[in-house]
């Protein structure tokens, strides 16, 4: 794991109580609500996006490291981002769906939330306390190389509500899915969340940053959440991703850093973070307040998530000539980002996680600390229960 200034920070989380479904609240995790029928619970939410570039996770693949399982009730929601589940060829842009990988990345996550294979002892001691605190995948969705898994405590499940999911393609044509979206949403208590999950136009030349924001724009303004029969009359839904109450956008983004190729690798040998990140091209969009007005990030203390060589912690330089070498000489970027907008949602952690080499992108994680609005009626029971 890469070494973080802001680690007095992130030691600060065992500090805090963690809100879970009755078992694992704490009385200060009651707020006063907006009004008399509500009362404000904080929960914790787990947010990540990896490029996988298309490589399927090993048998040997250990995720407890980059899930943060190691401490017990740390967090309650976990959302994982993935881009390039799949080789990104003709095949899988245009064939059928190929969710076999999926699936197998799904299996690894359950095992490592869950910790299967210790669990048993666990299981003996306290069957009923331990089902508590199992994670369950409430949904998951592909489109093509996008994939997004949602898991939650099983004890907070029955109050996860009006689950959605919608995919926008932004690739080929502008409609293929080898870019674009997979978003996902849903009620926790009496507040909608919402997870969008990117894979933007790559590319370093002039002119490609703007297409980059383009697809943003695009993904933002294309994607609908269809309302089902269930919803109640009088309850009304929010049907794009603006229009709910927190939104946390993840992905492998793809903006680069806007200088010279030489002078970006010369401050990149030298370590020197922050002088390259005055020309992050997220960065500069952000400041300027175009296609990401209202977005928030946290300060980005972590070295480049891109482009590495696989299994190395090397960037992807070539001293070689041929073919490959331009595309083998980019310079290290900050590709995989987290964003968040809404009130309610507080980041208390976002870092890199480098010791995972599966790809030429290295993961990238974000924890928030989000509060949702619960009747009355809960808040009585809970206060009950620690009374």
């Amino acid at each position: 794991m890469d070494e973080n200034p802001k680690m007095a920070q992130v030691s600060t989380l065992s500090l805090h109580r963690l809100v879970s479904e009755f078992a694992g609240f704490g009385a200060d995790a009651l707020q006063k609500g907006r009004n008399n029928e509500y009362d404000n619970v904080r929960y914790r939410v787990f947010a990540s996006t990896w490029n996988v570039g298309g490589v399927a996770p090993p048998d040997d693949l250990d995720l407890e490291d980059w899930l943060d399982t190691k401490t017990c009730n740390r967090y309650d929601i976990y959302v994982l981002g993935f881009q390039e589940m799949v080789p990104l060829n003709a095949r899988n842009v245009l064939g059928p769906k190929n969710s076999s990988i999926s699936s197998r990345w799904n299996q690894r996550i359950g095992d490592a939330l869950n910790h299967t294979g210790r669990r048993r002892e666990d299981e003996e001691a306290a069957p009923t306390h331990h089902e508590q605190k199992q994670f369950r995948c409430v949904t998951s969705k592909q489109m093509v190389g996008v994939f997004v898994s949602v898991w939650v405590r099983s004890g907070l499940r029955r109050h996860v509500r009006h689950l959605g999911v919608s995919s926008v393609g932004a690739g080929v044509l502008g409609r293929l899915g080898n870019k674009g979206a997979v978003s996902v949403r849903f009620f926790l208590h009496g507040t909608s969340f919402c997870f969008v999950c990117c894979h933007l136009a790559s590319g370093s030349k002039d002119g490609d940053v703007m297409l980059r924001n383009f697809d943003a724009a695009d993904i933002l303004s294309r994607t609908r959440f269809r309302h089902r029969r269930t919803v109640a009359p009088d309850e009304e839904l929010p049907t794009q991703i603006l229009d709910h109450d927190r939104v946390v956008l993840l992905g492998d983004l793809n903006y680069r850093i806007s200088m010279d190729d030489a002078e970006a690798r010369l401050l990149v040998s030298a370590n020197k973070w922050s002088t390259l990140l005055e020309k992050d091209e997220l960065l500069l969009e952000l400041g300027k307040g175009r296609r990401f007005k209202g977005w928030s990030e946290g300060l980005v203390t972590f070295s480049p998530t891109y482009k590495y060589h696989r299994n190395s912690d090397k960037f992807y330089w070539c001293i070689d000539s041929g073919a490959t070498r331009q595309k083998q000489q980019r310079a290290p970027a900050w590709c995989d980002r987290v964003l968040w907008r809404g009130k309610g949602l507080k980041q208390i952690r976002y870092e890199r996680c480098g010791g995972y080499r599966l790809s030429d992108h290295r993961p990238v994680r974000a924890v928030f600390e989000a509060v949702c609005e619960v009747p009355r009626a809960v808040d009585s029971f809970l206060e009950g229960f620690y009374a």
